[in-house]
């Protein structure tokens, strides 16, 4: 039996934190020995981990930051100080401070893995969470094996480490099962109007995710265009203040609703009539893969990995450029033009059919014994 040790930052509110619990809980329990390490403990998705799965925490809440105290410290002294047991194969999951402890391995035999989930543009970027660009291509050197969640994600991140071997493409584990059993459960009856075209947003609130220009959007499509719409955002996360500010200076109010974190988003997503991801960068949309799974119709920006989830030529879903402009115009176009929100739907549920929990679960577990 393989000891693993997955480590990250947290498992707060994140598609990264939730495709890892799923990942973890799905492996199979005969043959890997799994821990998650969490740097700071206290994150929602703790819950969701499966007894069989040890759970370890380096620290037990957040500690404001962290990421430049971690600096003061080298890889091998912060390795020494999180990590007390031996283990076969040790995963930095996400890119930042956890790559810099896991590469302070001292050990030869422990293989050590990266797994990267966000589209690194250039070094500096990439290196944010280390000493120097310097340091970052020494650490991530260090790694045996390097993963990355879609192939635009891979392609950015060889270019500008120049790995050997070259990152593997990996998809992210969805829970399809659980998923659609939960997207049929009932919402409440006063949360959603038949007669609006009910658009929804999933992820944490932040300035990368894009909803700012998605609420600018809905505006538009009711003022300019005379569309009955209506925005739900799920999520909670650091710029909400800022959108219910923005809300209520335009007087949306009554047609963008914050809907918060919820266990169960797939009920929700389910309901709607398109589900919008207006991300500046993604590696690969858990969201959208979640909307594809319950028939939703996906509409995107060209973001990392939608090519792939969509198909180059928007076979399973709208694909515009990474503009508010471009994306006004292609939703404005799904709601206009007859028969495309219903045509897209049986392309979703199509597409959604291919995200299988076993497939992905068993890409990973051919990858470790590899290893």
């Amino acid at each position: 039996m393989k000891k693993i040790l997955f480590l990250l930052h947290d498992l707060h509110h994140g598609g990264a934190e939730k495709v890892l619990v799923n990942l973890v809980n799905h492996m199979d329990k005969s043959r890997f020995d799994i821990s998650v390490l969490a740097l700071f403990g206290g994150g929602v998705n703790e819950q969701f981990l499966s007894p069989e799965v040890r759970l370890l925490h380096g620290h037990a809440r957040m500690i404001p930051g962290n990421s430049h105290i971690m600096k003061l410290f080298s890889p091998r002294t912060l390795f020494r100080h999180y990590i007390k047991e031996k283990y076969d194969v040790i995963i930095s999951y996400l890119e930042g401070p956890s790559a810099r402890i896991v590469s302070g391995c001292p050990s030869s035999k422990t293989k050590l893995l990266s797994w990267i989930h966000s589209t690194q543009d250039n070094i500096r970027q990439a290196a944010q969470s280390f000493r120097s660009p310097v340091e970052a291509r020494r650490c991530y050197a260090r790694f045996d094996h390097t993963i990355c969640v879609s192939q635009n994600v891979a392609d950015h991140f060889q270019s500008i480490f120049s790995l050997n071997p070259p990152p593997e493409v990996l998809y992210n584990t969805v829970e399809s099962d659980v998923i659609l059993a939960k997207a049929a459960e009932r919402i409440e009856p006063e949360i959603f109007c038949k007669e609006e075209f009910k658009l929804v947003g999933v992820g944490k609130l932040m300035q990368s995710k894009g909803f700012d220009r998605l609420l600018r959007i809905h505006k538009r499509l009711l003022a300019e265009d005379h569309l009955p719409v209506h925005t739900y955002l799920l999520g909670e996360g650091s710029e909400r203040k800022h959108l219910e500010q923005w809300i209520q200076e335009n007087n949306l109010q009554r047609s963008v609703t914050l809907l918060g974190y919820h266990t169960n988003p797939y009920k929700y997503v389910a309901a709607c009539d398109l589900f919008v991801c207006a991300s500046h960068a993604e590696g690969f949309s858990t969201a959208a893969t979640e909307a594809l799974i319950v028939g939703t119709p996906v509409i995107t920006t060209r973001v990392s990995g939608m090519e792939e989830m969509l198909g180059a030529n928007g076979e399973y879903g709208i694909i515009t450029e990474n503009d508010e402009e471009a994306l006004y115009q292609g939703i404005r176009d799904m709601l206009t033009t007859p028969g495309k929100l219903e045509a897209y739907r049986a392309r979703a549920r199509e597409r959604g059919g291919d995200f299988c929990t076993e497939r992905t679960v068993a890409a990973v577990e051919e990858m470790l014994e590899r290893l």
